[in-house]
């Protein structure tokens, strides 16, 4: 049974590796988040047929499970990610207003214009 979730890992692995790649070539992913994401699910598959490797960085970091190191790490890439999409939500919203505003004042020049 052990192999079917090798297999799963390996398909699911190929597949964000080539959505990457195609995200890539559509320009709507750099070249470090080409390298980010291919790295992420080499290390998925070779971790998957190598599990002794996860447990092996468990124990230089001082945890005692190799499952329970994936688990926090993968918490922590998580919460790193959210943070990198607020701030650019964040950034989004204020370009926003600030088009808005200008948007507004030449609306408004416009209409005094034609009075």
């Amino acid at each position: 049974m052990y192999w079917v979730v090798n297999i799963f890992i390996i398909i699911v692995a190929l597949f964000a590796i080539s959505r990457a790649f195609l995200r890539f070539k559509d320009k709507k992913v750099g070249g470090t988040g080409l390298v980010f994401w291919t790295i992420l699910w080499t290390l998925a598959v070779v971790f998957a047929f190598a599990p002794q490797g996860v447990s092996y960085f468990a124990d230089i970091v001082g945890i005692q499970r190799g499952t329970d190191f994936v688990v926090y790490l993968s918490i922590i890439l998580l919460f790193y990610m959210i943070f990198r999409v607020y701030v650019r939500f964040e950034s989004i919203e204020q370009h926003v207003t600030k088009l808005t505003r200008e948007l507004a004042i030449k609306d408004r020049k416009k209409g005094d214009d034609k009075n």
